[in-house]
């Protein structure tokens, strides 16, 4: 007889009864609970979020957000280029109507130079006057020198008996720039090199830590760095954060005073005019204009000029002074501009390394190319090391055609340090110009 067991787990031995459940139809009121639970389960769940983002957002600001900008600014600094003016069209002259010789008043043909000075001549000035003008240019300076701070550059020698001495120079900053998490200071090249530490004294006498943000050894300036967060309200809004002036808008004869170190000592001040614009010098990748002006000027401690609106407009430079020159040379910002956003952003401004001037319409009438003629390739700079010459004439940078030193300029501002790019020149050999390719790797000012 088979075993009782296995007939038991023999699978036709087993049976099962198949069953579907039928849950009953939902009826309306039922359906209306549903949604309404639903409903109100959503108004709760957003009201839940909503709270833990209040509660939580600002443990984030604190813990997070500060961490990953300590040191460092989350805010790129912007600052706006300038165009240089240009000659204005003529105006269309209209014939006038005719008038009867009766009608012709002797006013009406007088020049209106005359008529500005008898007016002028009309007008008593007293000493009262004098006085108004005075103390008007007096508020702007004041105003001004809130803006201006000391750069103590501490360094750490050794003396002979190899012991650490501690020298500090001063330097005269500049405030130029402001975001919520630091204040950027223009000075000199001097106040950093070499230095272990900066100590910045702000015009109201508050001492902070500065740290260097960027550095042009071609123009030897540099841009420094105070964090916002060790200023509290009542000292931010003692500080004057200074306009940028367009020196473009600059003219011959124009009322300009310098503060910073003109006399050598920082917070001092000079007043006197400008005498003289030298415009398209020649300077290291670009062009520049240099403001001859009888204000006084130190370069090597700081020394910044500024418009009768109170904007910075240029800087002191021994760069350009000719020998046994008594005027004062100041560098015109807005050629710069373009460098001192990148330093401003911590970024290494682009450098090339030449110094050019573009071929007139003149000269090229002669045979010679239009772009950038190359006065003197710079030893050891990345134009030098490509292999392009002095002589050479600059036709091309990338896809940018060059016919004039701005176009140049625009081209090279486009590019970063580290950056390779193509290069055509013009040069000069058997009797005719040909076309030569270089691939120059941009350098770092």
């Amino acid at each position: 007889m088979p075993d009782e067991d296995n007939l038991k787990n023999k699978p036709e031995n087993h049976r099962f009864i198949h069953e579907k459940i039928v849950r009953p139809k939902q009826t309306k009121a039922e359906i209306f609970r549903r949604l309404l639970l639903l409903g109100a389960g959503a108004v709760l769940f957003g009201f839940l979020a909503a709270v833990t983002f209040v509660v939580s957002e600002p443990l984030a600001k604190k813990y997070l957000i500060e961490e990953e900008t300590e040191g460092s600014s989350s805010i790129a600094i912007s600052i706006p280029k300038d165009e240089v003016e240009t000659t204005a069209e003529p105006e269309t002259i209209t014939e006038p109507e005719a008038t009867t010789e009766s009608e012709t008043t002797e006013e009406e043909t007088k020049p209106l130079e005359i008529m500005v000075s008898e007016e002028v001549e009309k007008h008593s000035f007293s000493l009262d006057d004098l006085t108004k003008m005075l103390a008007s240019m007096n508020e702007l300076i004041q105003e001004t020198d809130k803006g201006i701070v000391t750069v103590h550059s501490v360094k750490t020698q050794m003396d002979w008996f190899n012991n650490p001495v501690e020298t500090a120079g001063l330097y005269a900053g500049a405030i130029i720039a402001a975001t919520p998490e630091e204040y950027l200071i223009f000075t000199p090249i001097g106040a950093v090199e070499g230095a272990d530490s900066l100590e910045i004294t702000l015009a109201n006498g508050t001492q902070v830590v500065g740290q260097l943000k960027g550095i042009d050894q071609v123009s030897h300036m540099a841009v420094i760095r105070i964090a916002a967060s060790e200023l509290d309200e009542t000292m931010r809004a003692q500080i004057k954060v200074l306009d940028l002036g367009n020196s473009y808008a600059v003219k011959q004869g124009d009322l300009v005073y310098a503060a910073g170190s003109p006399a050598g000592v920082v917070h001092s001040i000079s007043t006197g005019s400008i005498s003289y614009i030298a415009k398209s010098i020649s300077v290291v990748d670009g062009i520049s204009r240099l403001f001859y002006t009888d204000t006084k000027g130190e370069a090597s401690p700081g020394t910044f000029l500024f418009n009768i609106r109170g904007q910075v407009i240029g800087w002191v430079t021994d760069d350009y002074k000719t020998e046994g020159g008594s005027m004062t040379v100041i560098r015109a910002l807005s050629d710069y501009k373009g460098v001192l956003e990148d330093l401003s952003n911590g970024i290494s401004a682009p450098y090339f390394g030449i110094m050019g001037v573009e071929v007139t319409e003149a000269k090229h009438q002669e045979g010679l190319p239009l772009g950038v003629y190359v006065n003197n390739s710079l030893a050891d700079g990345p134009a030098y090391n490509a292999g392009i010459q002095s002589g050479d004439i600059i036709t091309r940078f990338g896809e940018r055609e060059i016919i004039t030193m701005k176009d140049f300029q625009n081209g090279l501002d486009e590019m970063s340090a580290g950056e390779v790019v193509t290069v055509e020149v013009q040069r000069y050999g058997q009797n005719r110009y040909a076309p030569i390719e270089y691939e120059v790797t941009i350098g770092a000012r």
